[in-house]
């Protein structure tokens, strides 16, 4: 049925596979077991059987990465917000960033990047220069 085996300070309680009349028996001990006995780690020892092989490969589909709606220069993200009928019923709906794809000039790579960016993190672009927030943002501007 089953045994208590103390290695160090772990304790392992092992069972083993009772005779089919004993079921209702063997299930009263174990609730009465598992109850006493909390936080030690419990194993069953099965009957040498070969795990079963699938039949076939498990599918999996292709997954296309999906652009997040942030603004990574800025950590911009939607907003939770309230759409107010004239019955002044409301409905839960998201204010998203105004994320637009962009060329930007990039002097120090003496060349144009394309990103896709808030138009807040634009008008702060064109003030501070793009290494200064790319830096700032910790973006790594060679990868692109």
């Amino acid at each position: 049925m089953a045994t208590l085996a103390t290695l160090g300070s772990t304790s392992v309680l092992r069972f083993h596979k009772p005779e089919p009349l004993k079921t209702r028996l063997y299930l009263q001990q174990l609730v009465s077991v598992t109850s006493q006995l909390s936080g030690i780690k419990i194993s069953y020892n099965l009957p040498d059987v070969a795990p079963a092989k699938p039949i076939s490969s498990p599918f999996t589909p292709a997954l296309q990465p999906v652009a997040r709606r942030v603004c990574p220069f800025t950590g911009k993200k939607a907003n939770k917000a309230n759409k107010v009928s004239f019955s002044n019923h409301k409905t839960k709906k998201l204010q998203f960033v105004n994320l637009q794809y962009k060329k930007v000039w990039w002097e120090a790579g003496n060349r144009y990047v394309k990103l896709r960016l808030s138009t807040k993190a634009l008008k702060t672009i064109e003030k501070n220069g793009l290494d200064a927030v790319a830096k700032k943002a910790g973006i790594d501007l060679r990868k692109e």
